[in-house]
């Protein structure tokens, strides 16, 4: 929604704050797994063929953003998305990235 300036009426550092927690690939990688379920750091390492401490730090941007949520599971803890928008999102901009690929390589 946009206020009588054109300027929208949302706050832009929020924004800004969700964007730079996905700004990273591996924190792209974490959405993506998370969109197809909660899992726990152990099976992300596993995955992606990082370190623990790495995942975790990783985890914690996305925590400190909102978009993960950790739930205590025993020892454990598992993480998922706080909202399954955020994929939606990533797919979204992933549309966007080719269709500009796309057009870069046909105006060269």
């Amino acid at each position: 929604m946009h206020d009588h300036a054109g300027v929208p009426q949302h706050a832009h550092q929020d924004v800004a704050r969700v964007l730079h927690a996905l700004a990273d690939p591996t924190r792209l990688s974490l959405v993506h797994l998370l969109a197809d379920g909660a899992q726990r750091v152990v099976d992300l390492t596993g995955v992606l063929g990082l370190a623990q401490s790495t995942v975790s730090a990783h985890l914690a941007t996305l925590r400190g953003a909102g978009l993960v949520v950790a739930t205590p599971e025993g020892r454990a803890t598992r993480y998922s998305l706080a909202d399954p928008e955020l994929d939606e999102l990533l797919g979204a901009a992933e549309r966007v990235v080719a269709r500009t690929t796309e057009r870069r390589a046909a105006s060269s």
